[in-house]
């Protein structure tokens, strides 16, 4: 019975990891050289005090006439890394200050052909944020726990993230709903308010109509 129950929980966690795994793969793209500007951004979302490491891997090497630079902003105007020049692995963390988007672009500068017929740099790009940028190893040595526990607590930690950022959605769509409510509120008050001004404007046309003819002893 212990031993089923055990392999329970690993194919549990099998499928789960494998879910995240699937859902947190890298992204791979070829970006072509240019002497003018040809930046390339992918942007993801982010909530507040949550740990982002961006990771990427740039084809070449330096001196091949491609210049690739790197830049992490977000929507607020802050800046979370420039990185100049880069080729190999490169990885740039930070923390977020508030819940917002942040961009990761890359531009390819061409500095010069150097006989090479592809003018183009590959690029992998793997973006980590909250319990997936955590270094679980450094806490499983650190807290001395079982390798179950660490995917346990990973696992926790990934749920509760999906939690808070249900209640965010909820938070948010119920903003909406109270905003698209007030709207609607207020294009049925000024429809009356229109339609009684036209009422009153074609009351006030009769009475003046009906005064002007009786001044003239039409009527």
């Amino acid at each position: 019975m212990g031993r089923s129950s055990n392999l329970s929980l690993g194919s549990v966690l099998s499928v789960l990891f494998l879910l995240f795994a699937q859902l947190s793969s890298a992204l791979k793209f070829d970006l072509f050289a240019s002497t003018g500007n040809n930046e390339r951004c992918i942007r993801n979302f982010v909530f507040k005090d949550q740990l982002v490491v961006v990771t990427a891997i740039v084809g070449g090497q330096k001196g091949d006439g491609q210049v690739v630079n790197m830049h992490i902003k977000d929507a607020l105007g802050n800046d979370h890394g420039r990185p100049r020049d880069i080729a190999g692995e490169t990885r740039q963390a930070f923390t977020s200050v508030a819940d917002t988007a942040f961009d990761v672009c890359f531009e390819n500068k061409l500095v010069s052909h150097h006989g090479h017929s592809n003018l183009f740099e590959s690029i992998e790009l793997d973006v980590e944020i909250g319990a997936d940028a955590r270094d679980w190893s450094s806490i499983q040595a650190q807290e001395k726990l079982k390798p179950v526990e660490t995917d346990l607590r990973r696992i926790e930690e990934m749920v509760a993230e999906i939690v808070n950022e249900m209640e965010y959605l909820r938070a948010r769509e119920q903003k909406l709903r109270d905003t698209n409510e007030s709207t609607n509120e207020r294009v049925k008050w000024f429809a009356f308010g229109t339609m009684g001004m036209l009422i009153g404007l074609g009351v006030w046309q009769v009475i003046y109509l009906r005064a002007y003819f009786r001044s003239k002893h039409l009527i």
